[in-house]
């Protein structure tokens, strides 16, 4: 992450050390990318809840459940999987009886956009069938915003908002009353948490999300920052080009890019050193392993932040 992410912007860090139980209400700009980064912030394990379609992919599904992702399915992907969301609910509640902490992206669906879209009605179900159970949940709004969705290595915002508990709502209301309640409170924190930029405006993004290094790091990282780009454009390359090619009417570019480098990475740095080790007999070239991946994070301090 030091290197796919060039600076993470913490607006509240000492809520990383808290415990559950815990819902992190989050809004969804950029696939499980979101989840894996929110929950290796945190100290303790964070759980997820992802889209259910998702996992019918082998490689997927194995991806994701390493990461502690549960799937949830929406009323349109079809009837005959909510019951599976139900046994994922289940499973969410024994985690908190636990003190555990569960990640869910409240609009339900994701998009590469600096906005916030319309909630959907599963947080407040989680929440308000814990309550029933009297777990002492609590809920935390969650604003990820990205500097870019298509450039490698970018600034990463993340803004905390207010702890939501079960004071803040009559429990003796409706259930479709109760609902609306929750998404409204929920709604209007996460309003503040997440940056409102039109894709077309480059000053906006300027302001908010750029983060230029200084003078004087931009002459120290020069040299090792061309070497790195050098080094490892044969391996970035094609792969963004082939990842450019399956995504161009979805929005995972990201997190495809992220997941083929951390596979295919360590192999290309071993490849590398064995070659120079190979036709210099030098040992010093084992120095390599540690030297590669710090040209790759100089050139990410250096390189462009923003979408154009």
């Amino acid at each position: 992450m030091l290197i796919f992410c060039r600076r993470i912007i913490i607006n509240k860090p000492g809520l990383l050390l808290r415990k559950g139980p815990l819902i992190l209400a989050c809004n969804h700009p950029n696939s499980f990318l979101d989840a894996a980064i929110v929950a290796d912030l945190f100290r303790g394990p964070v759980y997820s809840l992802t889209r259910g379609d998702v996992f019918k992919k082998p490689f997927y599904r194995k991806l994701l459940t390493s990461l502690n992702m549960f799937p949830v399915y929406r009323t349109r992907e079809g009837p005959e999987n909510i019951n599976i969301n139900y046994k994922t609910f289940t499973v969410c509640r024994r985690l908190f009886k636990k003190n555990g902490i569960v990640l869910i992206f409240s609009e339900g669906s994701c998009f590469n956009e600096w906005h916030l879209r319309p909630l959907m009605k599963g947080t407040a179900r989680l929440a308000f069938s814990s309550w029933d159970e009297n777990i002492p949940l609590e809920i935390l709004p969650v604003g990820i915003n990205y500097s870019s969705f298509r450039r490698f290595g970018k600034n990463m915002f993340i803004n905390f908002g207010e702890i939501i508990s079960k004071e803040d709502f009559d429990q003796n209301e409706a259930e479709g009353k109760k609902y609306q309640s929750f998404n409204q409170k929920l709604e209007e924190q996460l309003h503040q948490l997440v940056f409102e930029i039109d894709k077309k405006d480059l000053p906006k993004k300027k302001q908010l999300l750029e983060k230029k290094p200084s003078l004087i790091s931009r002459i120290l990282l020069f040299i090792p920052a061309f070497f790195g780009w050098l080094v490892h454009a044969p391996l970035f390359l094609p792969i963004k080009n082939y990842v450019i090619r399956r995504t161009r009417n979805n929005d995972h570019f990201d997190s495809i890019v992220v997941a083929l480098l951390l596979f295919f990475y360590p192999f290309y740095l071993i490849l590398l050193t064995a070659i120079a080790i190979f036709t210099t007999q030098n040992f010093y070239f084992l120095l390599l392993i540690f030297i590669l991946p710090f040209t790759a994070w100089a050139y990410v301090q250096v390189k462009g932040q923003l979408d154009k």
